[in-house]
Order: structure tokens, then sequence, then C-alpha cells
């Protein structure tokens, strides 16, 4: 049975005047502390408190604002108490620019940014006071100008090691470039009617590209050739993409899918690029999607306002939180450590879902074990009974 988890159990869930359209964890590179070896040796001998995690935030108003202001945002997050701050401990305005999407650098150099017309980089401001390290963040001097009066970008995002960046536009052209140079590695122009989403493999070596117009694509990253062509069953729709690791570090190729009203999941052998199987998840359309660094839970969001989360092993939903937002989900990632999930909404509201054990979520499970200790602790009662009790 999944667990239902409450919406507001405490301060997780906040509200920034804002309608968000990214969401996404601060890397843990991107905030330098300044400590000398014997500091650092110091400190790994003793135990530490958690410190707070930096989350980030991209959304607005759009063109006009209409009084909404366009912005990218920083709040932070404290485990222990599960509560996100009420305000952003950093807010970055972006004038008449909505910035629509962001792809944050994994290796903690700063973040790049979707706008109308072109894309922006923005780096992580690293502000010491006297008393707590503070993380602010700024625009860059870096021009990125393969990626000027490109048009709106639908899909940006890195590989896991952060050299290199692929992009996708409403246009439907498909950029993947080196990063940092911005050495052009794929140039298609029409990989699809739209761009709607891009995932790369663990190892870098593969990409996903979902849009409009033609099946979902898998590329080689080195020969930039195409090596797959993902069909669709029946009324099939297909929305967003991810890779992941299996249990034995094979991967495995999701793909969300809306038929009817229902949202589904499908996913795909990633040596043969058969379909393994499908299974519907919600009863409404899925408008987020992450799948945990380990690779055993997926995090869906609705046009409802709902996340629901599941473990991939065996596709059963394994929490739930209704109406954790107003409106439609808008983007969703995991911690590092995937026990944590950041959702977003363009009712404005940011949260974060911490997440049970996944070895005792399951309420029969639970039961199951208890049955078990209870027939162990009869056996021993009635054993030692009996050596006293001839």
């Amino acid at each position: 049975m999944a667990k239902k988890m409450k919406k507001t159990e405490s301060q997780c869930s906040q509200k920034y005047g804002v309608p968000i359209y990214g969401a996404s964890w601060v890397p843990s590179q991107a905030l330098n502390l300044e400590s000398t070896s014997e500091e650092e040796t110091e400190s790994t001998q003793q135990p530490q408190p958690t410190r707070p995690s930096l989350l980030v935030f991209c959304g607005g108003g759009g063109e006009g604002r209409n009084g909404i202001p366009n912005s990218l945002l920083i709040s932070q997050f404290d485990f222990a108490s599960n509560a996100l701050s009420p305000n952003p401990v950093v807010k970055v305005g972006t004038n008449d620019d909505l910035p629509y999407r962001m792809a944050v650098h994994p290796g903690g150099e700063g973040l790049i940014c979707s706008f109308p017309k072109s894309c922006r980089w923005f780096e992580w401001d690293d502000q010491k006071s006297t008393e707590t390290p503070q993380l602010g963040l700024k625009s860059s001097e870096k021009v990125l100008t393969q990626l000027e009066g490109v048009g709106q970008q639908l899909a940006m995002t890195f590989n896991n090691d952060g050299s290199i960046l692929a992009v996708g536009g409403e246009d439907g052209h498909l950029r993947v470039f080196k990063w940092p140079n911005m050495d052009i590695i794929l140039d298609e122009s029409d990989s699809h009617s739209t761009v709607k989403d891009l995932s790369f493999s663990s190892d870098g070596k593969l990409l996903v590209s979902l849009g409009s117009g033609g099946p979902p694509r898998v590329w080689d990253v080195e020969s930039s050739k195409v090596v797959a062509s993902l069909s669709k069953e029946n009324d099939e729709i297909f929305g967003l993409c991810r890779f992941s690791q299996t249990a034995n570090n094979g991967q495995i190729l999701y793909i969300t899918a809306t038929q009817g009203q229902g949202g589904n999941i499908v996913y795909w052998d990633t040596k043969s690029w058969k379909r393994i199987g499908s299974k519907q998840i919600v009863r409404d359309r899925i408008t987020a999607f992450n799948v945990s660094s380990d690779g055993e839970l997926l995090a869906f969001g609705t046009n409802e306002g709902d996340i629901v989360i599941v473990k991939s092993s065996n596709m059963r939903v394994h929490a739930m939180v209704k109406k954790a937002h107003l409106v439609v989900v808008t983007s969703m990632m995991f911690s590092p450590d995937s026990r944590s999930l950041v959702s977003a909404s363009l009712d404005s509201s940011a949260r974060v879902t911490q997440i049970e054990d996944a070895q005792v979520h399951n309420g029969m499970s639970t039961w199951v074990i208890l049955f078990f200790v209870l027939l162990v602790i009869l056996a021993y009662f009635l054993q030692t009974k009996g050596a006293f009790y001839p």
C-alpha cells in the first residue's frame, strides 16, 4: 500500500510570488568554503550538523510582467526542521526577459538560462561574511555567442560530468556543444517540429531527444548519428524522457506518455531498443518527471498539482502527495542523495518532499516483519519455558 504523505507536514512548502518554471538543487561544489587542511581533518573527525541545502528557481510573469517580476531565486532548505526558507535568500531580476528553462552545471560552475530570444550564463557569487558563507548569483560576463538570437529553447541539459551541453529549441533545432569552449558537436535543424525534452545517458555517450513531429530519437554523441527511433503505440503522446541506471549497472530509458486522460510511463532496453513495458501511473496528465540518481525512484508531477513517487523495481507507488501544489507541477528534481524531491508550480509555490526509507514504506511488508518477530519471540519463550518445566 502506498504511503499518502500530508500536504503540509511543516514549512516544507512556500510561495515566492512568481510562477516557477524551473527548480534545481545547487551543487555542493558551488559553495567554496575556505579551510586549511588541518581544519578539514578536524571536521572529518567530529560529527558535523547537517548544513541547509540551497535550491535555485526561475520564473516570472513574462514580457510586460503585469506586476510579476522575472527572476532567479535561491532558497534554503533545512533537513532537520523540514523547512524551506519563507523568502528567497537571493533574488536576481532579469527585467522583461522570462527565465523559462535552466540547467545547473553539475560541477558547480554556474547555470545556463533560456530566455525568449537567447540563452545566458550565470555564475555563483560566493559572499563570505564573518558568520556564515552565503551564496549569491550574478549574470556572467561570458557571452554564449552560439546561443544568441536562437529563439526560445524549451529543453537544456548537461551530461553528468558537465563536459557537454545540449539545448533544444521551440523551432525543433537541436544543438550539442562541448563545455565550456562551446565547440559544436551536433547541429540538427529539424530534429523535431519542437524539441520538448532531452536526456543524456549516465556515461554521456547517448542523448535522447523528444518532441512533437516525429518519434523520440536516440543520438550517438560522438558520431552525431541517430542510433534508434522509438515508436509509439495506439494513441500515445510522449512527453518527457530520462535515462536511468539499473540495479546491475545497466541503463534503461523512461518516457512519459499521455494515453486518453491517463499518464503512463514507458520503458526501453538501451541495447536492443525494444520496449520493455508500460504502466499507467496517474489518471491525469504528467507535466513533470525526474529519476533519482540511484535509479530506485521515479517522481511524477501532474496537471492537477499532485506528486507521485514510484519504485522502479516494481513500478508500484511508494508515496503520493495529493494537491502538493494548487495547479500544474512544472519542474521537479531529486536531491543528490535521492532522499528528497524539490517540486515547483505555476501557482508560485516550491516544495521539498522528504522520502521515507524505501525498505519500510509498504504497510504489508511491515506487518509481515512484525509477524515473524513475534513468532521468534514466541518460539524463544516456549523453549525457555520447556527448559525450566520439563
